[in-house]
């Protein structure tokens, strides 16, 4: 039976990639994380030793701390937390449990550099509209809840991400841009190994609006109607991202959960 201080690997599966997720603490020790360097989803690591230093960014926060096994390192650092007034679990079976569920994992040498708030920082062309606003939220949704987005004009993301150490994606001549006929969210979610089935049928639409080949799923055009719509609703760069992260929560959920759902009007009714 699971403790009650403990989250089972099923539950916590069902929270990942939500607005509402737990904050992910790995507290594995170096050595065992050499023998796998992958990260749950938006986990950071940082040491069991220390993790009463992270009480005050955890304030308000619903937390989970991970190890390898799910034992004495992860719950005796949920327990400290606990003691500094954070709502903090321990993550049954560990990374182990999580890994033997096969369930997806992000490679830590996909990751790019933090910056010294600890965060990724990434830039593109400025005007998202559509995989500039679905990468960012695959990025704070499973990769990096802090993550730090830059819109700039497209002749300067290159020497801003030089300037000011940041990862450009989207445009032309990068590691994080478009494949063939793939876009750059089919990348990403190669490159940091979350191509589960909802992923994937997300992708799908997510290529076909940004390529405008609205043939491979019929939701493409309506994402691209929302898109465009978003971006001249804001002016504000970020003030989108922000709208356009409830977007794509919206599809992601529907993907996972009710792509096979209908709807008919009028409602059904029963009796005579």
């Amino acid at each position: 039976m699971t403790s009650p201080t403990q989250i089972t690997v099923s539950q916590l599966s069902r929270l990942v990639g939500l607005p509402d997720a737990p904050v992910l603490v790995d507290v594995c020790i170096d050595e065992d994380f050499a023998d796998d360097p992958r990260l749950l989803p938006t986990a950071f690591r940082h040491p069991y030793q220390d993790i009463a230093a992270l009480a005050p960014k955890l304030a308000g926060q619903r937390v989970v701390v991970i190890c390898q096994k799910g034992r004495k390192l992860s719950q005796g650092a949920a327990a400290v937390l606990r003691n500094c007034g954070i709502a903090a679990e321990s993550l049954e079976g560990g990374v182990f449990g999580w890994r033997d569920a096969e369930l997806p994992m992000v490679p830590a040498s996909a990751l790019p550099v933090h910056d010294p708030e600890g965060r990724t920082v990434w830039v593109t062309r400025h005007r998202p509209k559509i995989d500039r606003i679905s990468c960012p939220w695959l990025i704070r949704r499973f990769v990096d809840r802090n993550a730090q987005f830059l819109f700039v004009e497209p002749s300067e993301v290159q020497t801003v991400a030089e300037k000011f150490n940041a990862t450009p994606f989207d445009v032309e001549d990068v590691f994080w841009s478009h494949r063939g006929d793939q876009c750059t969210f089919d990348t990403m979610i190669r490159e940091f190994a979350l191509e589960t089935e909802p992923m994937k049928h997300l992708a799908t639409i997510i290529r076909g609006a940004d390529t405008n080949r609205h043939d491979l799923a019929p939701e493409s055009a309506g994402l691209m109607a929302a898109s465009l719509g978003l971006s001249r609703m804001y002016r504000d760069d970020l003030a989108q991202l922000d709208a356009g992260m409830a977007l794509y929560d919206a599809f992601y959920r529907w993907v996972r959960d009710a792509s096979n759902e209908g709807h008919d009007w009028p409602a059904a009714t029963t009796g005579a």
